[in-house]
């Protein structure tokens, strides 16, 4: 099933966006992980560690409060004592209720036990006193002092797992933050990738038969109609390809129609031409009778007009044997000089005439092609006949890769660079007229090139207006040593 193109530009749209959206969702997850991280030092391991810091102070303020009372037997000292006590406990419970590490609870369980026999040796103490008011035995101030540093050690280890917790979170959050920096980088870049990839597949995949189904316009405004163009393409295109093709079916048949017109005419009428020819010469022979100047006048106008028209006739019926690939060439070996010498002397008179300076630049040995010798004797007096002013012919036989390259230079008005494309297709003639000029029907150079094709070379123009023209061809030199 071939998209249109309406969808193809949605479904590209939307690949893009997907792709996009899973790139942020990615990094949407990465953030709530990093916000999880913080969350959890926030609401776990900083309170804890100031929870345990303040119980460690409650822990030294119960013992100097005991040391008062033990000094003093003050009941003040007793009440902070106590008022201290039920402090620690709370935090104690607080603490133990915001711990989830099965480590910290076993810290916690073991503070409360040592606090209960802290409080528990202190009672035993104060009994003992009331019984017996004897001074505090260093027995009790020892086992006292040691209890007390293990509680307090319990609680510093308690602050240095959490403070690790803080280390491991800062830690994984580094590493985190620079992974889904990392990966978010790399997953934007494929995207992105991704992204021109897509869009200029799918770019691509329009342009392409946009720009085949403009040259083929092109080869139709060029009178190519014969071949059809088949693409794949988007419904929208390909109705428009269809409608092209079925264009160039109807002008192909209008062409036929014109070449069939053309020869058939142009057969009908070379018989009447010819016999007007040799009833005109008849008459300059004077063979009827004696002329006067102003008869002879008229009657070389009139031989020179069906002189052109024939020549025209011919050149039409020339055409469309070429065309319908029924011209027959005779392809033998000869010498290009000998053919270029008998062009140049048709010629000579009439470019002395108009005051013409031909030059032939040929080397001096023979140079032998295979070819038609009439057809290419018929492409050089097309050429030589266009040129104007100061005409030079030059052949450079290149054996290395075996052509020979005859070129024709005029010192005329130039061809127009827009006219350049279209200077070799039938009855084209350019908009660049010397005053000087003969009228012409455009056929000599599509002609010249089709016989220079056929003889499997090419032919080319360069010219710039102003500062003449140069045509050029190429003809298949003989192979060493091939009989002549």
């Amino acid at each position: 099933m071939r998209l249109s193109v309406f969808w193809r530009i949605i479904l590209t749209s939307l690949f893009i966006i997907v792709v996009m959206a899973g790139v942020n969702l990615y990094a949407l997850f990465q953030l709530r992980q990093l916000t999880a991280l913080s969350a959890n030092m926030v609401t776990l391991h900083y309170p804890a560690i100031e929870s345990a810091k303040h119980l460690l102070t409650v822990l030294y303020a119960q013992l100097n409060s005991e040391k008062k009372y033990l000094v003093v037997r003050d009941a003040t000292f007793l009440r902070h004592f106590d008022e201290e006590v039920e402090e620690f406990h709370r935090g104690l419970q607080s603490l133990e209720a915001q711990e989830l590490t099965p480590k910290g609870n076993k810290l916690i369980n073991d503070v409360k036990h040592m606090h209960q026999e802290r409080l528990a040796m202190l009672h035993e103490k104060l009994e003992k006193k009331a019984s017996s008011p004897a001074p505090l035995s260093g027995d009790y101030e020892g086992r006292r002092d040691a209890l007390m540093e293990r509680i307090s050690a319990t609680l510093q280890e308690l602050i240095s797992l959490h403070e690790s917790g803080i280390s491991v979170g800062v830690s994984r959050s580094r590493e985190s933050s620079a992974q889904a920096e990392s990966v978010t980088e790399q997953l934007v870049l494929l995207a992105l990738v991704f992204g021109i990839t897509l869009a200029g597949f799918a770019s691509y995949s329009i342009l392409r038969p946009l720009r085949q189904l403009q040259s083929h316009i092109k080869q139709i405004g060029q009178g190519n109609f014969r071949t059809p163009l088949n693409i794949r393409a988007p419904s929208e295109l390909r109705d428009l390809v269809d409608a092209v093709n079925r264009m160039g079916t109807k002008l192909q048949e209008l062409d036929d129609m014109k070449e069939e017109f053309l020869a058939h005419v142009s057969h009908e009428l070379r018989t009447p031409m010819a016999s007007i020819q040799e009833g005109t010469h008849l008459l300059l022979d004077e063979i009827p009778g004696p002329l006067v100047q102003e008869q002879r006048t008229t009657l070389r106008i009139m031989a020179d007009s069906s002189r052109r028209l024939i020549t025209l006739i011919s050149t039409i019926l020339d055409l469309s044997k070429m065309n319908a690939g029924m011209m027959e060439y005779r392809i033998v070996p000869m010498d290009i000089k000998r053919v270029a010498d008998i062009s140049v002397n048709k010629v000579q008179l009439l470019a002395d005439a108009k005051h013409v300076q031909l030059l032939l630049e040929t080397p001096g040995r023979h140079v032998w092609v295979k070819a038609d010798m009439f057809r290419v004797e018929q492409v050089l007096d097309n050429l030589l006949s266009n040129a104007l002013k100061f005409v030079k012919v030059v052949m450079k036989p290149d054996p290395s890769v075996g052509t020979l390259e005859v070129s024709v230079t005029d010192g005329g008005p130039g061809i127009l660079a827009e006219d350049l494309p279209y200077i070799f297709e039938r009855f084209y003639q350019g908009r660049t007229k010397a005053k000087q000029a003969a009228p012409g029907s455009g056929l000599g150079l599509a002609l010249a090139k089709n016989v220079v094709e056929a003889h499997g070379g090419r032919i080319w123009i360069e010219s710039e207006a102003k500062k003449g023209t140069t045509v050029r061809f190429t003809l298949p030199l003989m192979k060493p040593g091939e009989s002549v």
